[in-house]
Formats: C-alpha cells, sequence, structure tokens
C-alpha cells in the first residue's frame, strides 16, 4: 500500500504528461487527479491504523560504494503518516480545484495542451515530495528535496511568456541553491563522522556527536551544533526562514493553484519536517536549537510586519504563510517538535483554504488581485466568503480560553490549539524573546488577516465596475475542496490537541516516546531534560491568555481603520511614510542583495566578457595567433614541396644533426 502512494502520482505525471496525446488531455487531468485522491485515501487508511511501531519498507539498492552502502527504502512511523495525509490530501484537492482554476485560463489559447501539462507537473512535485517525507536516509531526503525544487521551478514558471514569472522561478531556483548548499555540507558531516547517512545509525550515534569537535572554515566547532546549523540552513532555504526568504513572495507568479499546493501546506514545510525528523541530532546540540528558535520568532515577526500593508491578496497570504512557519521553527527550536508538528498539520488546511478561496476572489473578478479594487463582495461570491471567514477564524486563533478544562481541549478553530501551544511552548521553554515576538506577530497577524477581509468583502465597490457586475460564484468543482479544507481549518485543532501537545501520554503513545528511550526509537526524541511541554501546562494563566488577546487586539484595530473608519489607514500611511515605505517594500531585502550580490556579480560577468573574452582571448590571444600560426604553417606548406631530391637534402641534413648532436653529448662511446 505505501508503495501505491507513493509511485500512483509518480505515474500520473509521466502518463499524464507525455502520453496525454493518447489519451487525450481531459484524459490526462483524469488520470492525475484519480490517482492523487487514490493516494489520500490510501494514506489516511495508513494513517488511521498506524500502530506506532516504525517500518522500513525496501524498494531497491540506492548505493554501494566503500562503506556507503544504503537501499531506496520508505521509512513509515508517525512523522511520515501525517505527512503523508498532509501532503496527498492537499494535492487531491488543488488537483480537483484546478480543473476549474484552469479551465479558461485567459494566459493561453484555448486550443493550447497547456493543462495536461499543469497537471503533471502539480503529480510530479507530489511525487518528489512523497519521496523527502518517506525517505529512510539523508541522501534519499535530498533527492526528494531536490525533485521538489526543480517542480516549484517549473510551476511557478508555468506562465513562462511573462517575463516577471521567469524571473520569480529562476530566483526561487537560485535562493534555494544557497539553502541546499547548507544542507549537504550537513549531510558530509553526518557521513564523515557516522559513516553513514541512514537515519537509525545516525540517530545511535547522535550522543557522541556532541562530545566531538569538528573542524570547520577557520575554528573547531562542537559537531552536533556545527550540523545542526548546517542542516537549518537547509530548512531555512526550503521553508522560506529570514535571509534566505525572499522567493517566497515572488512566487505567487505561478497559478493560483500552485501557491496553495506548494507555497503554503507543503514544499515550504519540508524544513520543519527536517528539524523534527532530526531531533535526536537537535536534542544534543542546545546551540542549534537556540538558533532556529530566534530565527524562527524574528522571521514571525518580520513576515507579519510586512503582510501589514501588502495590497495584492496573494502577497498577504504569502508573508502570512512565511510569518507561520516562524512559529513552526520557533516550536521546533523551543524543544516541542510534537506541536511544530500539530501547527504544520493545522496550518496546511487553513492555509490552502486561504490561498484557494483567494483564487476563488480573483476568478470573480477576472483575476484582479489588488484588494484595493475589491470592496462588497460578499452578496456576489457568499460561499467563498464564509469559507475565507473560516479559515481567517482559524489563522488569527479565535476559541474560548481555558475550555480545556471543561471539554478536556481547547474549543476553537485550528489555529487556536496550535498557535497557543507554540507561544505556550516558547515561554516555557525560557525564550522571552521567542515569546514576546510571536505575541505581536500574532497582533499583526490578526491584524493583516482581518484587513483582508474587510478590504474584499466588505465597503463600497473599489476599481472597473463591470468586473464587479460581473462577479459570480466559482463552479461547484472549486468549492467542494473549500468545503473540505473549511473542515479540517475547523476541527483538526480539536481532534489533535491531545495528542501533539495536550496529554503527555497521549504524545507519547501517539510518537511512540517510551521512557528514556534510545533517539530514533520514537518517531521523534525528547531528551531526558526536555520538560518543556509539561512546563507548559503549570505556566501563567496570563500565558494562556497572551494568544487570544492578541487576537482581539489585531481584529479589533482593523475593524476599526477598514470598517469603522476607512479613512485611516491613508492618514496613518501618510503621517508615518518611512515606516510606511520600509514595510512596503520588505525591509528592503531585495535592493540590499542586489546591491550586494547582483549588481557585483553583474559587473564582474562584464568585466570577464569584455575584458577578459573581449581583450585578452580576441585581442591578444587571437591576435597573436593570427600572425605567428599562419607564419608557420606557411613555412610547413614550402617544406612539402613534392620533390624528391628536397625530402633526399632533407634527410642528409637530419642526419648530419643527429650525428653532431652524438658527438658532442658522448653518444658516440
Amino acid at each position: 500500500m505505501e508503495q501505491i502512494i507513493l509511485f500512483a502520482p509518480l505515474v500520473g505525471a509521466l502518463v499524464g504528461g507525455f502520453g496525454w496525446r493518447l489519451i487525450s488531455e481531459k484524459g490526462a487531468l483524469l488520470l492525475t487527479t484519480a490517482l492523487l485522491f487514490l493516494a489520500a485515501g490510501l494514506s489516511w487508511v495508513t494513517f488511521l491504523t498506524f500502530d506506532g511501531t516504525t517500518r522500513h519498507i525496501e524498494i531497491l539498492r540506492f548505493i554501494s560504494s566503500g562503506s556507503l552502502d544504503t537501499y531506496w527504502a520508505i521509512r513509515l512511523d508517525r512523522l511520515t503518516t501525517i505527512m503523508l495525509i498532509v501532503v496527498t490530501t492537499v494535492s487531491a484537492l488543488v488537483h480537483l480545484y484546478s480543473w476549474g482554476y484552469m479551465a479558461h485560463d485567459e494566459n493561453w489559447h484555448h486550443d493550447e495542451p497547456y493543462r495536461a501539462r499543469f497537471f503533471a507537473y502539480l503529480s510530479f512535485f507530489t511525487f518528489a515530495m512523497l519521496m523527502l517525507v518517506t525517505s529512510d536516509n539523508l541522501v534519499q531526503m535530498f533527492f526528494g528535496w531536490e525533485g521538489v525544487g526543480l517542480a516549484s521551478y517549473l510551476l511557478i514558471g508555468f506562465y513562462y511568456r511573462k517575463p516577471s514569472a521567469n524571473a520569480a522561478a529562476i530566483k526561487a531556483f537560485v535562493v534555494n541553491r544557497v539553502g541546499d548548499f547548507g544542507f549537504a555540507l550537513g549531510i558530509f558531516a553526518l557521513f564523515f563522522l557516522t559513516d553513514s547517512i541512514n537515519f537509525d545509525t545516525i540517530f545511535q550515534n547522535a550522543s557522541k556527536l556532541a562530545s566531538t569537535d569538528l573542524t570547520f572554515l577557520w575554528g573547531n566547532w562542537n559537531a552536533a551544533d556545527l550540523i545542526g546549523v548546517l542542516l537549518f540552513i537547509g530548512a531555512s532555504g526550503k521553508s522560506a526562514q529570514l535571509f534566505l526568504h525572499t522567493w517566497l513572495p515572488d512566487a505567487m507568479e505561478g497559478p493560483t493553484p500552485v501557491s496553495a499546493l506548494i507555497h503554503a501546506a507543503t514544499m515550504v514545510t519540508a524544513g520543519v519536517f527536517l528539524v523534527c525528523r532530526m531531533s535526536p541530532v537537535y536534542e544534543f546540540a542546545p546551540a542549534a536549537k537556540e538558533l532556529v528558535l530566534i530565527m524562527g520568532a524574528t522571521t514571525a515577526f518580520f513576515a507579519a510586519t510586512v503582510g501589514l500593508v501588502q495590497n495584492d491578496i496573494k502577497r498577504v497570504i504569502a508573508y502570512s504563510t512565511c510569518s507561520q512557519l516562524g512559529y513552526m521553527f520557533a516550536a521546533a527550536g523551543s524543544g516541542v517538535y510534537s506541536v511544530a508538528m500539530f501547527h504544520l498539520l493545522t496550518h496546511a488546511f487553513f492555509k490552502a483554504l486561504l490561498f484557494l478561496c483567494a483564487g476563488s476572489v480573483i476568478t470573480a473578478m477576472h483575476h484582479e488581485q489588488d484588494m484595493r479594487n475589491y470592496g462588497n463582495l460578499r452578496k456576489k461570491i457568499p460561499f467563498t466568503f464564509w469559507m475565507m471567514v473560516i479559515g481567517t477564524l482559524a489563522i488569527t486563533g479565535v476559541g474560548i480560553p481555558f475550555s480545556q478544562d471543561i471539554f478536556g481541549v481547547p474549543v476553537g478553530f485550528a489555529g487556536f490549539d496550535s498557535k497557543d501551544a507554540i507561544i505556550e511552548g516558547t515561554y516555557a521553554a525560557g525564550s522571552m524573546y521567542g515569546f514576546w515576538m510571536l505575541v505581536i506577530a500574532a497582533v499583526f497577524t490578526a491584524f493583516y488577516s482581518w484587513r483582508l477581509i474587510f478590504m474584499t468583502f466588505y465597503g463600497p465597490e473599489k476599481g472597473d465596475h463591470h468586473k464587479h457586475e460581473h462577479a459570480h460564484e466559482s463552479p461547484l468543482v472549486m468549492l467542494i475542496p473549500l468545503g473540505v479544507l473549511g473542515l479540517g481549518a475547523v476541527f483538526s485543532g480539536m481532534l489533535g490537541y491531545n495528542v501533539f501537545f495536550g496529554n503527555e501520554h497521549a504524545i507519547a503513545q501517539f510518537f511512540s516516546l517510551g521512557e528514556h528511550a534510545a533517539p530514533g526509537t520514537g518517531a521523534i526524541y525528547l531528551g531526558a531534560e526536555n520538560h518543556v511541554i509539561e512546563t507548559a501546562h503549570h505556566g501563567p494563566e496570563w500565558v494562556g491568555l497572551a494568544a487570544f488577546v492578541a487576537m482581539l487586539l489585531g481584529f479589533g484595530t482593523a475593524y476599526v481603520m477598514y470598517v469603522v473608519r476607512p479613512d485611516l489607514p491613508a492618514r496613518i500611511a501618510a503621517a508615518n511614510r518611512p515606516l510606511y515605505e520600509f514595510l512596503l517594500n520588505k525591509w528592503y531585502f531585495d535592493e540590499i542583495y542586489d546591491a550586494i550580490f547582483v549588481k557585483p556579480a553583474m559587473a564582474l560577468g562584464r568585466l570577464l566578457w569584455k575584458k577578459g573574452d573581449g581583450e585578452v582571448i580576441d585581442g591578444t590571444i587571437n591576435g597573436v595567433s593570427m600572425g605567428v600560426v599562419p607564419w608557420f604553417t606557411r613555412l610547413a606548406a614550402r617544406a612539402q614541396s613534392g620533390y624528391l631530391f628536397h625530402y633526399a637534402f632533407a634527410m642528409v641534413i637530419g642526419i648530419g644533426v643527429l650525428m653532431t648532436w652524438m658527438t658532442l653529448t658522448g653518444g658516440a662511446h
């Protein structure tokens, strides 16, 4: 069954992508979608029937070279089953949604078979992501890691006739290569120290890494901390953490279903999965864990500030994704890996829902994405409106505080349970910086999320009247995925709370965490001194209220500014122009990178082109060769006269020279 889950999307990608002429374009769409729903159904069966015992399902011999002997195998444990349902469920729903969204894409002539290619790319991405999450060793994971990068390049640049889409695809590819270099160095270091790339062997040697020093660059480093940092660099690239985040907003150039699949629910969570998978290493690398926590909290704050002023509906949600990923890394850096996976799961539902709702709005408004041209759309597209409200209630964390004392679980939408758990876990880990960054980010999240709702669905109609007049609800094939994801956004938090955060016995059983278990025997590993979850449940009451108060503050501010006093945003922006421009231009990261990296690289390229190739090679070397080589050529040509006496004379001269040389050097004795 696990092999079917893994290879069904690959079969769909190959047959749909290369064989659509034989089965027709519609046949390719049917095949790829059906295989994804098959994989999703089997993934849920696997998740619900999994007994907690780690299994290794060998597929074929992968690499055998010297001491490196490894198989392509499926590692089936609780982390894998969680990722299976996330990847296949969202992908299947995105495939179904794309039937409607891509039906009349204005970027293509209607007689072009663009949809078969699009669905093949989606299926290939899903296969690469499944390769990543089912991997049993680091090289296999890296194979899936790079496959996901390739698929994202193809999907972001799907509208290849648009220069902005091509630029965004290249940017995503290049920035991810920076992170992937760090990931590769981490793999090399682990193989150098443990003589293996297999997870079980690495995890068994994790404690030894903490007592080993490794020489790297300018000094000696603790091996566990260095490897943890290198792996986190790889995770930062894929999961768009601060400094390697710049590709994510530009990736919105791809079709909206791509945004929902890759940049909300699956690909960008690969880095979080990597850190949680390598928890046995991070538990022995306190400095690396602290870095993960600080960078995650800082990213959550940074992205939330930028999201406050964005006007493109997809870019608002993109920066929201970046911020929520920061929450997940903050949880992993706090040592509550189960909570990081909890937010990964709930985020997949409500963020995919928000992106697909945004696609429904964009379709209704004839591909208009600027929220300043929306307004009063709730009456035109009521189902999309309510689904987007549900997604917003989930991401902002609306719920009933302390309701777990009555009902056993916090009663609220998905984000209420998982985000609150992260904030409490960060406080329990002792990081006040991380705690306050996440609380402030929660205020901003509530503000920009409700700002999106109010600008899109409330107030007077703005922009093109013709687009408003003809706005209509999306077809049923696009609305069904919204309804399914809406259910997940409502119930996933309450259903998963106990096994991810609430009940320690349930957590241990769910993730197969035996008492004093060795690293690698469970899906995650908690060191003997890691009692963050227990501490979090006994924290001050005001900590438990912090996320709820932040949500109220953000909602109230957005309501006043965009419903009660819609003139306030423009006045505040005008009064604080430098700050507004700073946030609108995303802290000027792109401009800084352009000045530091892009322009010097282009200047070096021009220097090598004009000076090196033009003047040195073409001017000097080619100039010399144009004079010297022809002279020797003419000289050699004269020697080939064709007369026998010339050749005989040359032989006599040669014999004379040879005898003279032998006489002078003593060769005649």
